[in-house]
């Protein structure tokens, strides 16, 4: 299917997603988040993709909401059509992994998408912010709430109340990024990572995912009791057989994705 806003391909067992308007940053509008959700939908459905990652240009991620389509729209509208609920946080439903890939800015809305996703990976030129009191109004995809969950309130009050930028160097130092990649192999170096999640059992993987997801929502004890469960659960699927026989056997595994 071809897109007006993104580009969609497979690469190996990787889904790469990305978002191409490249005269606006990337900035993000509603036809983009409606087809951001249609190639999720597709990679969710295709059994050979073990993960997905959704990237940018090398000078932007995103820049943040489309202004031009919103700033003109009253309360009445804006909260009669759910702008940003319908559709925007497809990528926080995805049972398979989400990378998001942030190489130059990742701005607003950019920002708040790659949060979104189960991790960040940064190349060495990426550039962090929720710059929306700078134009007389607050985060509104999840800004204060998923950033104060990963840097800390202190950072997160900073980055909201000033609008500063920060750099790829502090957001892996504050926990906002898993790790930097230089730009030059940035892309190639993502794929990898990626393939060799992609390369190990799929409902494993979303296993995984899923206990992460716990520790991040609910209490300790709760998450206790939720992965010892979900760890219980691996011992009904024969990749579990398969992946420690070949550990014993001193063999790479042969997962069969059941």
């Amino acid at each position: 299917m071809s897109f007006n806003n993104i580009k969609s391909e497979q690469k190996n067992n990787v889904g790469l997603i990305t978002l191409d308007r490249p005269s606006h940053y990337n900035a993000l509008c509603q036809e983009l988040a409606d087809e951001l959700s249609i190639a999720l939908d597709d990679f969710e459905n295709n059994p050979e993709i073990g993960a997905i990652v959704i990237t940018g240009s090398d000078k932007a991620f995103s820049a943040g909401a489309d202004l031009t389509e919103i700033k003109n729209k009253d309360f009445e509208a804006i909260y009669r059509e759910q702008f940003i609920t319908d559709g925007w946080e497809r990528i926080t439903t995805c049972r398979k992994p989400v990378i998001a890939a942030v190489a130059g800015y990742a701005l607003g809305g950019g920002c708040e998408i790659s949060m979104m996703c189960d991790f960040i990976i940064a190349a060495d030129n990426a550039q962090f912010g929720q710059p929306e009191i700078k134009i007389g109004t607050i985060p509104g995809a999840g800004g204060t709430q998923r950033l104060t969950r990963l840097v800390g309130k202190s950072k997160a009050m900073d980055m909201c109340l000033t609008g500063r930028m920060m750099g790829a160097e502090e957001a892996e130092r504050s926990g906002l990024v898993s790790r930097i990649v230089p730009l030059e192999n940035f892309l190639e170096e993502v794929l990898e990572i990626a393939e060799t999640i992609a390369s190990y059992s799929q409902p494993v993987v979303c296993l995984a995912k899923e206990a992460v997801d716990v520790a991040y929502e609910t209490t300790l004890t709760q998450g206790v009791k939720t992965e010892r469960n979900l760890f219980y659960s691996t011992f009904a699927l024969h990749d579990q057989k398969e992946g420690m026989n070949a550990f014993i056997e001193k063999r790479k595994p042969d997962f069969k994705n059941k």
